[in-house]
């Protein structure tokens, strides 16, 4: 389960320190729903692999302006790593494009941007 952002998280995203992404597909059904927001931690990467477990936003492989959130499944000692979606029905990871470079993840997941509601 996802936490909401904390006020640390927020601060760390006015600074700049977090970057936003909006979800658009079913892949993460249900942890994530489309239009939800949530926060990545860019720098997560820079100096350590990703691990089995977390969840990250990285390029797809075969489509320059598309952005993945996927589970790490498996990390082998070069570096790829082998992502999973939450919902089976959704074939659009790797079990359909194989595995990516660490290089290719653009960082992990730390929280969901909070709902504002208007009324």
């Amino acid at each position: 389960m996802i936490q909401e952002s904390s006020n640390k998280e927020l601060l760390l995203w006015l600074l700049r320190l977090r970057q936003r992404f909006c979800v658009t597909g079913f892949s993460m059904f249900p942890l994530l729903k489309p239009g939800e927001e949530i926060l990545v931690d860019t720098r997560a990467y820079r100096h350590f692999l990703p691990e089995i477990g977390d969840l990250v936003v990285a390029e797809h492989p075969y489509r320059q302006d598309l952005k993945i959130i996927k589970w790490v499944a498996f990390v082998d000692e070069k570096g790829d790593c082998f992502l999973m979606g939450e919902n089976k029905e959704e074939s659009n990871d790797s079990r359909s494009f194989g595995c990516v470079s660490w290089q290719q993840i653009i960082g992990r997941v730390t929280s969901k941007f909070p709902v504002i509601i208007n009324n």
